[in-house]
């Protein structure tokens, strides 16, 4: 039997194994687990913004999946797995103890919100974000923003912190220090959670921590404490140095080899977060905007570092070298929701189903999206007078502001349910248009699209629209499993099965299985409607920051 290895990519849902031969990407299997508190609402509250995900369902769901993609794959296959790599959600951090353990994984923590990992799209933080950037402007001395597009953001590392540090006098006391999802992962299955000696992924500490080689890692003390006392002394608890995903984050200790039925010493790789192993997953080029498109979306791009020497892009979520493919400088942007607006839209209407029993209103519910999009398919182009606006989780690109709200507009008694959903459709398509310009105006040429994720999987109605708006190709991902085939490349690199990640993309890559080109009448009437957008836009911003 080939050499195997396994790619775990933990979502906002769900985790996902994924068992793939090491030597040409074949995918052999994979399992799926939700999250069983996250799928009953525990620890969450919408209206005020708070997603929180406990790690008892993260083990679980390790442990889960590990064990079923196995029990699928034909005898003998546990033996020949050489390595494991993981991806998360980010930034998505928790407090720990000495030992590295979560707090809520420690007497008295157990059902505290405070002690559990604080989700990506979290945004309780919105007030500490805007101190943290007035403070870097301000205060003196380097700007620690300026690689993370010069805004910082509520969904990062610093702003969770600062906001459980003050929110909850009893995780401040008994925290002593911050670990990210996609490193404790890592970090259990090696046995080595030491928050101390773990080691931390260049990917995270560069998007998210304002970490950067040229000032030595973090930001200083001094730049800490003097946004809020509550950080002093935190930075000697972190870290200074980080790692690309290519390097060894240990090896798999016995505990865990025996929980998963795996060999103990098998290779386990430095984390990083989903969509940019999803870029790698999906064999990311250049200058190609690789758009990982679920609940949110993560727009990413590389170039090499030469290109880009002292250029510094503005309004996006960080350019920091190696945080996709190492040796090249990865750029990240996004929209902070996108499947999620469908979805959200689809419980709004569906909210009377609530009254009948839950499977036959469920066999309802499920009906509802592809029915909506097979009308709004039938509405012309610029026809409706409806318009959106995409911030109903705030805005990550460009130019975060996660204290902006969604809007619709111009609607009247002729509105339908298939025109909003339209609007909603064409609105976030709108928001990635924003980005592909930004990088544009910024000296980044986008040259086409590389798509990925259950949205670009499910959906030619809204590829094709992407691409009429975008006004250029965009090529659909083969593999159903982007992400986790990326966390998977990278375990084969770590591995040893392949010298670096752009000949394990090379080799393991699935390819493309379709490609939308824009309709030039269509791209026509949108430039018409993005231009509308772009002015409401303009106009709800002023009035919002008022």
């Amino acid at each position: 039997m080939a050499k195997l290895v396994i790619g775990l990519d933990y979502g906002s849902d769900s985790v996902r194994a994924l068992l793939v031969n090491a030597e040409n990407g074949e995918e052999l299997g994979s399992c799926v687990h939700h999250y069983e508190r996250w799928k009953h609402g525990k620890y969450c509250d919408p209206v005020k913004n708070q997603f929180r995900q406990h790690p008892l369902d993260y083990l679980s769901g390790l442990e889960i999946t590990v064990k079923g993609v196995l029990a699928k794959a034909p005898a003998g296959a546990a033996k020949n797995v050489i390595g494991i790599a993981v991806d998360t959600t980010g930034s998505t951090p928790v407090a720990v103890n000495r030992a590295g353990v979560p707090l809520s994984m420690t007497p008295g923590f157990e059902d505290n919100p405070n002690a559990m990992f604080i989700l990506w799209k979290d945004h309780t933080a919105v007030a500490e974000a805007a101190e943290i950037n007035k403070y870097a402007k301000t205060w003196g001395g380097e700007d620690y923003t300026k690689y993370e597009g010069g805004i910082y953001s509520s969904e990062w590392f610093w702003s969770k912190i600062l906001h459980t540090l003050r929110s909850d006098k009893q995780v401040r006391k008994a925290a002593f220090s911050w670990v990210e999802h996609c490193d404790w992962i890592p970090a259990v299955l090696s046995g080595n959670t030491d928050p101390l000696k773990l080691k931390r992924s260049r990917c995270a500490a560069g998007h998210k921590a304002m970490w950067h080689a040229s000032w030595g890692g973090l930001p200083a003390e001094e730049f800490l404490s003097g946004i809020d006392p509550l950080l002093s002394g935190l930075r000697d608890r972190l870290y200074a140095k980080t790692f690309t995903s290519e390097t060894p984050a240990g090896t798999l200790c016995a505990e865990w080899a025996g929980k998963l039925g795996l060999t103990a010493g098998i290779a386990i790789g430095v984390g990083a977060f989903d969509c940019h192993f999803g870029a790698v997953g999906g064999q990311i080029e250049p200058y190609y905007l690789s758009k990982v498109m679920g609940t949110s979306t993560c727009d990413l791009v590389v170039a090499p570092l030469k290109d880009l020497d002292g250029k510094l892009i503005r309004g996006i979520c960080g350019q920091v070298d190696g945080s996709i493919i190492p040796g090249m400088l990865g750029m990240e942007a996004g929209q902070s929701a996108f499947g999620d607006i469908y979805a959200w839209f689809k419980n709004l209407i569906a909210w009377p189903l609530h009254m009948l029993d839950g499977e036959e209103a469920e066999k309802i519910a499920a009906k509802i999206l592809p029915a909506l999009e097979k009308e709004a398919m039938k509405i012309p182009v610029g026809e409706s007078s409806v318009l959106a606006l995409d911030w109903m989780n705030g805005r990550r690109t460009p130019d975060a502001n996660q204290a902006l709200k969604g809007a619709v507009l111009g609607l009247n008694l002729g509105s339908s349910a298939p025109m909003i959903y339209r609007a909603l459709v064409e609105a976030t398509l709108f928001g990635t248009k924003k980005i592909a310009d930004r990088f544009t105006e910024e000296g980044i040429p986008v040259k086409g699209v590389i798509a990925m994720g259950g949205v670009a999987k499910k959906s030619p109605f809204i590829m094709q629209m992407c691409a009429d708006v975008l006004g250029m190709p965009v090529k659909i991902v083969k593999s159903e499993q982007a992400c986790a085939l990326g966390a998977a490349m990278f375990a084969a690199v770590v591995a040893g099965q392949h010298k670096n990640v752009q000949q394990a993309m090379k080799k393991m890559g699935g390819g493309f299985d379709k490609t939308y080109e824009p309709v030039p009448a269509s791209s026509k009437k949108y430039a018409v409607c993005f231009k509308q957008y772009s002015r409401y836009a303009a106009l709800v911003e002023k009035e919002a920051m008022r």
